[in-house]
């Protein structure tokens, strides 16, 4: 069976921030528990970085971004009530429903009206867009609002050229972009597509 990892070791390790290069992820959208609705991040050495146990139904409206050891990084909760999908992301266990502001909050966006754009993310005052690559398995990147590519994502593909089913996805985050912020994002994009 073939490893769902990185084969080529990099330089940089599992840390939040990374200035060295750009730092590759793969992506399980598979819980290591049953096998259940969740996702599983290795880095580029194989590690577990980030997991997320969904024990719920696919789709779910509240989703916890933990690290390896189970402290929560994100919760990411569904906007009741939006049309096209609006999803707010906190920083840590969020568990009191105060008006706090948002880390950061991803809009659906109509694809008629703007081509490929799929979502716009808010960050503080910066502005995001997520921006399809074609069809769900070819991926997806996020650019800044200068159109700067900060991470893409893509069906995982060995140095072969065979290419892994689509629930195993390669993640590449550009150097100083916010690791776990940037696979949050990715885990909304899974949710509105219904992968996670």
């Amino acid at each position: 069976m073939a490893k769902v990892h990185p084969t080529e070791p990099q330089v940089s390790g599992p840390c939040s921030m990374n200035s060295a290069g750009k730092e590759t992820f793969t992506i399980w959208m598979k819980s290591l528990v049953c096998h259940t609705n969740g996702c599983t991040v290795f880095d580029s050495k194989g590690q577990i970085v980030y997991r997320v146990e969904n024990y719920d139904t696919k789709g779910s409206s509240e989703v916890h971004l933990m690290n390896l050891h189970g402290h929560v990084l994100f919760t990411i909760l569904k906007k009741k009530l939006q049309i096209l999908g609006c999803w707010n992301g906190y920083r840590g266990n969020f568990t009191s429903r105060k008006k706090e502001k948002p880390s950061f909050q991803v809009k659906k966006c109509c694809r008629i009206l703007r081509g490929d754009l799929v979502c716009e993310v808010r960050v503080g005052f910066n502005k995001y867009f997520m921006v399809s690559l074609g069809s769900k398995k070819q991926g997806f990147k996020i650019v800044n609002s200068g159109g700067d590519i900060i991470a893409e994502v893509k069906q995982k593909q060995l140095p072969t050229g065979m290419v892994l089913g689509d629930d195993v996805l390669t993640l590449e985050i550009e150097p100083s972009i916010d690791q776990a912020l940037t696979v949050a994002l990715v885990l909304v994009y899974g949710l509105m597509s219904r992968r996670l």
